[in-house]
C-alpha cells in the first residue's frame, strides 16, 4: 500500500511538455510576388508625387535667368500695400486681397482710356481667350486711376462676357505697388499678379501678344498642381 501511494506524487511532479511548431517559411514564388508588389506600390507613389516635385523644382531650383522670359520678372514679387484702397464702379470697397486665388492680367489707365488703353484691354481679352481650356485660371482687371465716369459704350463692352473687373485705385497709392520700366508711364504696360496676390511680371510697352501668351502658358504649366480654375 505504501509503495503505491509513493508513486503517485512522482507522476504529478513531472514537468509539462510543450511542443513548439516553427512558422511556415514562404516559398520562392511567394517571396517573388511580395517583392514585386512592393516595387509596384513604390512606382505608383512616385508617379503621384512627380507633378509636385516638378513644380517645386521649376520654382525653387531653376533660377529665372535659366529661362527665356519675354516679360520682366519682378524679383522679389510685390504684395499690394495693406493700406491701398480700391473701390468698384459703384463706390463699394473692394480690398485688393480679393485678387488672390487667380492669375490676374492687369491694365492700368485713367477712366478716359485712350486708343492705347483700348488696345491693351483688347489684348487682355484676346490673350486670355487664346489660352483655351486654361483661360479660367486667368482673370482680367482694369485699375482705373481717377474718379471720372467711364464712357457708356466702353463700360458696356467691358461688361460683355467674359467681363473685365474694374476697380478704382488712387494713382499715388498704386505707384507704391506697380512700377513702369525706366522712362515709361504706369499706364504703358500690362502687368501680371499671381494667385497669392503678388505682382510678379511686367510686359513691354509695344507688347507682342504671342510672346506674352507663351509666358502665361509656362506659368500655368508650372503651377498646375496648386492653382485650379476658379477662386
Amino acid at each position: 500500500m505504501s509503495g503505491s501511494k509513493s508513486s503517485a506524487p512522482a507522476a504529478a511532479d513531472e514537468p509539462l511538455g510543450l511542443t513548439v511548431h516553427s512558422m511556415p517559411v514562404p516559398d520562392a514564388e511567394a517571396r517573388r510576388r511580395m517583392v514585386t508588389g512592393r516595387w509596384k506600390m513604390l512606382a505608383v507613389l512616385a508617379v503621384c508625387a512627380a507633378p509636385v516635385v516638378a513644380s517645386y523644382f521649376t520654382y525653387f531650383v531653376i533660377r529665372p535667368e535659366g529661362r527665356t522670359n519675354y516679360g520682366d520678372l519682378i524679383s522679389p514679387s510685390r504684395e499690394a500695400p495693406a493700406g491701398l484702397a480700391a473701390r468698384d464702379l459703384e463706390g463699394r470697397e473692394a480690398p485688393l486681397a480679393t485678387l488672390k486665388g487667380q492669375w490676374t492680367l492687369v491694365v492700368v489707365a485713367p477712366s478716359a482710356c485712350d486708343a492705347a488703353c483700348e488696345q491693351r484691354l483688347l489684348w487682355q481679352r484676346q490673350i486670355r481667350e487664346a489660352l483655351g481650356r486654361e483661360k479660367d485660371r486667368v482673370d482680367k482687371l482694369w485699375l482705373v486711376t481717377d474718379d471720372a465716369a467711364l464712357r457708356a459704350p466702353l463700360r458696356q463692352a467691358l461688361e460683355s462676357p467674359p467681363p473685365v473687373r474694374v476697380l478704382r485705385v488712387p494713382a499715388d497709392g498704386l505707384a507704391a505697388w506697380l512700377q513702369p520700366a525706366a522712362g515709361q508711364q504706369l499706364a504703358d504696360h500690362l502687368y501680371l499678379v499671381d494667385p497669392m496676390g503678388h505682382w510678379m511680371m511686367r510686359w513691354p510697352v509695344d507688347v507682342q501678344p504671342g510672346r506674352l501668351k507663351r509666358d502665361l502658358e509656362r506659368l500655368l504649366r508650372a503651377s498646375a498642381f496648386w492653382d485650379q480654375p476658379g477662386r
